[in-house]
This record gives C-alpha cells, sequence and structure tokens, in this order.
C-alpha cells in the first residue's frame, strides 16, 4: 500500500471502538513471576479476541486441597502421595509460591484445576505466562485443542480469552478438525456474539481457507444480524488473503468474496471492510475485479468506500478504462475527499500520461489547481515513480482527508 492512503487500524474501522478490547496491565506480582518464568520461553501474540465478561479480581487463595483431574505432566522425580493431591499455591502477596512446581507437573488434564485461582488475575504478565504453557501443553495435538476450545464455551471473565489465545498460537490450530470446529463455534448463535467474534478472530492464522470456510465466513458477514462477528469473519478472509498473496497464492476466491462482501453486506462497517481490505495486499485487478470496484466507485453510499474504490482501481491492468472512469466520476462527485482520492490515484494509474485529465479536474474545481501544479512540476524533473512524487508533494493531505483512515 502506498502512502498515498494509510490504510485503517487493523483492529475495526472507525466507529467501532465497543469491539475493542481493554488494554492489559501488569500488576503487583510482576517481580516474584518474573523470577519464576526464568525458565520458560514467553510469546508473544497480535492480537486478544474479545472477552465475553468483565474481569473479575482474584480473592485471596483458594488454598486448600485440590484434586488433579488427569495424571501430572513431567516432573523432576518422583512426588511424594501427599504432595501430588495438591494443586499450587496463590496468594496474593506471593505470586505463585508454586510457580516451578506447576511449571513443571501442570498438565492438559489439570490445567483448568491448577490454574482456576489465576485465571481471572489483574496481572497480565501472569495472563500471559498461563496462556503461553496451555499453548505449550496443546503443542500439534488436535485433541488438545478441541478440549481447550469445549472449556471455552462456558469459561467466565478472562479465562476465555486465555483459553482461546492459547489455541490460537498453537500448531494445533492448522489441523483441519481444529479450523472446523472453529468456524463451527464462531457461526453458532447459542454463544453471544463478542465470543463469536473472537473465535471467528482465531481462524485468521490460518494458512488457507478452503472454499466451504471461505462461503460460510462470507455468507455470515452478509448475514443483517451479523454484527460484530460478521465483521470479524470479513477481516479473517482479508488476513489470510494478504498472507496467501506474500506466499504468490492465486488470491482469486479471496476478493471475490471480500468484493461480494463491499458490495452486499447491508452492515456499513462491514461492507466498507471489504472494500478496503484488498489494499492491504494490493493485487492487480483482473477485468472482473475492476468492474466490480467500478461500480462501487459510482454506486456506494459512504464516501469512505468510494475513497476505497478510487484506491484499488489505481492498480487495475486495464489503466485506460480506469482513467476513463475517474474523469467522468469527478465531474459529478460531491465528496471533496473522493475527488481528491480521483485526482492523485489518476496519476498513479497512468503516471505522467495522466496530467492532461488532472488538468481536467483542476480546471472544474479550482481547489485543485495548485496542487496539479505541484505534480506538473515534480514530473517535469524526472521523478516518475508514484511513491516518490507523492512524498515529494508540499502536502499530502492539503484537504485533511487522510487523517480519517488511521
Amino acid at each position: 500500500m502506498t502512502p498515498a492512503s494509510p490504510s485503517p487500524t487493523s483492529t475495526s474501522p472507525s466507529g467501532t471502538s465497543s469491539w475493542r478490547k481493554p488494554l492489559l496491565v501488569a500488576g503487583a506480582g510482576l517481580a516474584a513471576l518474573l523470577a519464576g518464568v526464568a525458565l520458560i520461553g514467553r510469546g508473544g501474540s497480535e492480537e486478544r479476541p474479545a472477552e465475553a465478561a468483565p474481569a473479575v479480581a482474584p480473592t485471596d487463595a483458594k488454598q486448600g486441597q485440590a484434586q488433579r483431574s488427569g495424571p501430572p505432566g513431567p516432573a523432576r522425580g518422583p512426588a511424594a502421595p501427599q504432595e501430588q493431591e495438591k494443586a499450587p499455591r496463590f496468594t496474593s502477596t506471593v505470586c505463585w509460591q508454586d510457580l516451578e512446581r506447576f511449571n513443571d507437573g501442570v498438565s492438559i488434564h489439570n490445567f483448568r484445576e491448577w490454574a482456576e485461582p489465576l485465571l481471572n488475575s489483574r496481572d497480565g504478565l501472569v495472563r500471559d505466562f498461563l496462556k503461553d504453557r496451555l499453548t505449550e501443553l496443546i503443542g500439534k495435538n488436535p485433541a488438545h485443542a478441541l478440549e481447550v476450545l469445549e472449556w471455552s464455551r462456558d469459561a467466565q471473565g478472562r479465562s476465555f480469552g486465555i483459553y482461546l489465545m492459547a489455541v490460537r498460537d498453537s500448531e494445533a490450530v492448522q489441523q483441519p478438525q481444529v479450523a472446523t470446529k472453529l468456524l463451527d463455534m464462531g457461526l453458532d448463535n447459542s454463544i453471544a456474539a463478542e465470543r463469536r467474534a473472537g473465535v471467528l478472530s482465531a481462524l485468521d492464522t490460518q494458512k488457507r481457507l478452503a472454499p466451504a470456510a471461505l462461503d460460510k465466513l462470507t455468507n455470515f458477514a452478509n448475514d443483517p444480524v451479523a454484527g460484530e462477528a460478521g465483521w470479524a469473519a470479513a477481516r479473517t478472509i482479508a488476513r489470510v488473503m494478504k498472507r496467501e498473496f506474500k506466499q504468490n497464492a492465486n488470491i482469486g476466491s479471496y476478493m471475490d468474496k471480500l468484493l461480494s462482501i463491499g458490495a452486499q453486506s447491508p452492515d456499513e462497517q462491514i461492507r466498507y471492510l471489504g472494500q478496503m481490505m484488498p489494499m492491504h495486499a494490493a493485487p492487480l485487478l483482473s477485468p472482473e475485479e475492476t468492474e466490480r470496484f467500478a461500480k462501487i466507485l459510482v454506486g456506494e453510499g459512504n464516501e469512505d468506500g468510494r475513497d476505497a474504490a478510487a484506491h484499488n482501481l489505481s492498480l487495475s491492468t486495464d489503466k485506460g478504462r480506469v482513467l476513463d472512469l475517474f474523469a467522468k466520476t469527478f465531474e459529478t462527485e460531491q465528496s471533496l475527499c473522493v475527488k481528491w482520492a480521483l485526482f492523485r490515484f489518476s496519476a498513479r494509474t497512468a503516471g505522467k500520461r495522466a496530467l492532461p485529465v488532472m488538468a481536467n479536474m483542476a480546471a472544474m474545481d479550482p481547489r485543485f489547481q495548485g496542487i496539479y501544479q505541484d505534480f506538473e512540476r515534480i514530473y517535469a524533473s524526472g521523478t516518475l515513480d508514484f511513491v516518490r512524487l507523492f512524498t515529494s508533494l508540499p502536502n499530502q493531505d492539503p484537504f485533511n482527508c487522510l487523517d480519517r483512515h488511521e
């Protein structure tokens, strides 16, 4: 994507702040946890799925005896019978006295019971440790991933996000049965909408989406009642498409689905996502894709969608068709910001050959006269590359339009 039109945030479009998760804050147990976690490699994650309920601060102690729900994991040596019956201890003053024993002895079978006192911790480092350790326990085993997904169905508070992120970050998430389970849960209307959005977002780590999965995600995004879960479905399609594009794969099926969402979704925010997400991959448009974006340019009621269509059309293989379309659309377009997109992307479409069209645009709207002279001067200096030309302009945002996409 060029600097001509900075993309929206990867999290959500403008106006969707309710769909964003709160920031995690490290709490008082930082020093003790870091000492205990020194032996464990911690991984990061790009995003965390939406959580279903407000966080609950842990009370002191569940310090009594707790029976393990399954066989213990690997340990340093034979443990005494009494020790095997106890889960590690937690207090609010010392972050976790038995962290090392937890790390050595926890298994997929006893994780819920042993981790239960800390799953809703206010300390982000504690939650990160639990998520990372659970990811390790899941590993490549699809049965473990499916078990953790079942835990998430009745998970309370922050534990839902920990379970889901552990599955998302595991190698097992690439197994067909795990991906299918995530898709089924994401489309299950018996699950709360914000949780469904999180589940569908966990699919965005897939290396590819099968045709049947693409169809289901697209149909769901176009459902009038899909809401934020439909938005997550559209974003998941776009993110997997971007990954495939980097691998030089054919992304025609993804473009088809995003264009369907961009033209058909009754939800303006979801429709806009389908219109603008192709900018992140910036593929050359086929004649059919050019025609579909042309319909969005002249028919979309949301000016942000028309702006995105102009951006994508500037990468069409049919440059003459697009330049002519930009010239005709400029005559009737009412939005100054969309006009600015048509003007600058004319240069991206056809380079120096677009100057006569841009001169006509400036004659129709005097606000573009000075900007046209800047383009003409920079081209005359020998600069032909659009990115270099655009960054050479005295002002890349003369009408205060680009900040809408930040």
